[in-house]
């Protein structure tokens, strides 16, 4: 106990290092809006600047990998809209399977910067807000906290801003939380980094997320608690 009101105490203290953190996502948010960057956020704007887009990849690929990564990573760490956006431009850009592999990076860093950023730095803030559904998530780590965050990246209903903020609060390490989320969002990143590369031939994101994508990705989740439901029942049964 002693230990956790020191936890508690250390998370909520604002040294100058946690205050520079806080402003730049808070300018980085700010900046969006104010500018209104949204605009360009769209299928039709993709479509409209593709052949640019395509150029300047090809002439500085590497800038190019660089800034997409370091663009989704903010997106994904201050929950700015514009994760769909990003894999249909990555996937244009880079391919599907390339583009599968900057995304995973960029989501994966970005998760990770929101859940450090739970854990040490909005702690208090987060519990406030959304304390509510921290305990069905807390009873599901304590099984399997692993297996359980898998199903949650597969399974594409679970806001995903929120779960790093709340998997911050958990006891979950930093380590298992990097390997679920890795693994996690390869299938749908992969759905719409395909479509990216097909772009020409899409006319909306309806034509992407179909029933029969988002079955698949239910059917993910449910496979990986397979090994969880495989050791509870033989613990059951070495118990009998």
């Amino acid at each position: 106990m002693a230990d956790s009101n020191a936890d508690a105490a250390s998370a909520n203290t604002w040294s100058p290092g946690k205050m520079a953190v806080v402003l730049l996502l808070a300018a980085v948010i700010g900046a969006f809006y104010l500018l209104d960057l949204h605009r360009y956020l769209s299928l039709e704007s993709l479509k409209a600047n593709r052949d640019r887009l395509l150029e300047f990849t090809e002439q500085h690929y590497a800038a190019a990998v660089l800034l997409f990564i370091f663009s989704y990573s903010l997106f994904v760490a201050t929950n700015i809209p514009g994760a769909v956006f990003f894999t249909l431009t990555g996937g244009l850009l880079f391919g599907a399977v390339l583009a599968t592999v900057y995304v995973n990076m960029a989501a994966t860093s970005g998760s990770v910067l929101a859940f450090l950023a739970s854990r040490y730095l909005l702690h208090d803030w987060v519990e406030r807000k959304f304390g509510v559904w921290l305990g069905p998530l807390q009873e599901g780590f304590k099984k399997n906290a692993f297996n359980y965050l898998l199903t949650i990246r597969l399974i594409p209903v679970f806001p995903f801003f929120i779960v790093n903020l709340l998997c911050g609060l958990t006891r979950m390490s930093l380590g298992a939380f990097v390997a679920a989320t890795a693994i996690g969002i390869v299938p749908g990143t992969f759905v719409y980094a395909y479509a990216g590369q097909q772009l020409g031939r899409i006319n909306s994101l309806q034509e992407i997320a179909t029933p029969r994508v988002l079955l698949a990705f239910t059917l993910l989740g449910i496979l990986a608690l397979v090994p969880l439901l495989y050791r509870t029942l033989t613990a059951k049964r070495s118990r009998a």
